[in-house]
């Protein structure tokens, strides 16, 4: 009789422990859906402020590699016409 309430005693603790610890699981599978989500917002937003760091370098340094060229083609169409100029006025 011993034997038979302390199986049946065993059976029952064995089977009140069992959802305490499926909710525990569940609980730590959440957490790890929660923890990956927030990483990817946070490399998201991190990805983003980079992009938008070197769109903005790029575009400046476009600005500024048009600007010089500008002035380059500005000075050689000087030269070039100060050189035609010194040409037709020596003949």
């Amino acid at each position: 009789m011993k034997t038979t309430i302390l199986s049946i005693a065993l059976l029952m603790g064995g089977a009140v422990a069992m959802p305490a610890f499926q909710n525990s699981v569940g609980q730590d599978v959440k957490n790890a859906g929660n923890a990956s989500k927030d990483a990817v917002k946070d490399g998201a937003e991190k990805t983003g402020h980079a992009v938008k760091k070197g769109t903005t370098k790029s575009t400046q340094a476009v600005k500024k590699g048009a600007t010089k060229s500008t002035e380059a083609v500005k000075k050689g169409t000087h030269k070039a016409a100060d050189a035609v100029a010194d040409k037709t006025s020596t003949q």
